[in-house]
């Protein structure tokens, strides 16, 4: 396989001048600089757009499909998803988007308010609303449903290496049994058009704690809405994102399932970056622990009627 080419600041100088038209006055066009010193394939454009490269084939698969899809769920959600200017091939094969900024912080440097969580409860509802087929349509995969038992026993032994660090108690854990756990699995015939990769760097935020749009949809899969769900526990809190699907109109068996993935996928996470199995940012993955494992009122419901309607 073809080594891509690693994009520098002069790679993409030249490509967005050629996009934008911006520098060739002499005055060298707009600032360029990568979000994070750990993301090279995004920049930062000036202060309005930025640029994705993909990095492989595979991604740029997945960004040409983003294309499609955004503009699907645009009149779904109520609030932004960005809008690209102009998108093709970077280099060989591998594709590249230029989309508008959408203005505003991250759920990792705001709090999302009351009125935040309500954008929330319509970005679930609006995803649930989008037709299955006119999605699959667009080459949006099908993902099973995690097995919450299996997922689990991960934690619980991971549990345990980061109660020996003196990171987290692991009894905590326990209040999930095997029989909740599988009382907690994911219902026949609940797939739904989900982003599937919610964090609080893809939830933007504005200072008064609106939630002003999503951001990266190139993970999106029809599957779980729990993920979703989970995915809001670790970026916004486990007691909003509750509320927020509430609010959508999700019962407790989703809402908790989701609880339970987010925690046992934090624990297992924090445990992989201290053993070196994976990197990133320490704090924020303590920080995410601690968001999801903030109590809530539903934790105390612990029997489901067999025949509870889903929405």
């Amino acid at each position: 396989m073809t080594q891509a080419p690693t994009p520098t600041a002069d790679t993409v100088r030249r490509l967005v001048r050629s996009l934008l038209k911006e520098g060739d006055d002499g005055t060298g066009g707009p600032d360029v600089r990568p979000v994070t010193e750990d993301r090279e394939h995004t920049w930062w454009i000036g202060g309005r757009h930025v640029l994705r490269l993909a990095p492989d084939r595979e991604a740029s698969a997945r960004r040409r499909r983003e294309l499609r899809l955004r503009d699907v769920v645009r009149p779904h959600v109520p609030v932004a998803v960005p809008t690209s200017v102009a998108h093709g091939d970077w280099a060989p094969g591998l594709a590249y988007t230029l989309d508008t900024r959408v203005p505003g912080g991250t759920a990792d440097e705001y709090d999302v308010s009351a009125v935040g969580e309500a954008d929330l409860a319509g970005l679930l509802g609006g995803l649930r609303a989008v037709p299955v087929r006119q999605a699959e349509a667009l080459g949006v995969p099908r993902v099973a449903p995690r097995s919450l038992e299996a997922l689990r026993r991960m934690a619980v032994h991971a549990a345990e290496r980061l109660s020996a660090a003196d990171e987290f108690d692991a009894a905590r854990l326990h209040q999930l049994t095997p029989p909740g756990a599988a009382q907690l699995a994911a219902q026949p015939g609940t797939a739904v058009l989900t982003h599937h990769g919610l964090t609080g760097a893809h939830v933007v935020v504005s200072a008064d704690g609106r939630v002003r749009g999503i951001l990266d949809w190139t993970a999106a899969a029809l599957g779980d809405p729990a993920e979703d769900i989970a995915g809001l526990a670790v970026a916004v809190g486990s007691p909003a994102a509750v509320r927020a699907a509430t609010l959508a109109g999700y019962g407790a068996r989703p809402c908790l399932r989701g609880l339970w993935l987010a925690r046992c996928d934090t624990v297992i996470r924090l445990t992989d970056h201290l053993e070196g199995r994976t990197t990133g940012s320490l704090p924020l993955l303590r920080t995410q622990l601690r968001r999801v494992w903030e109590p809530i009122l539903l934790e105390r419901v612990t029997d489901f009627p067999e025949d509870e309607p889903e929405p």
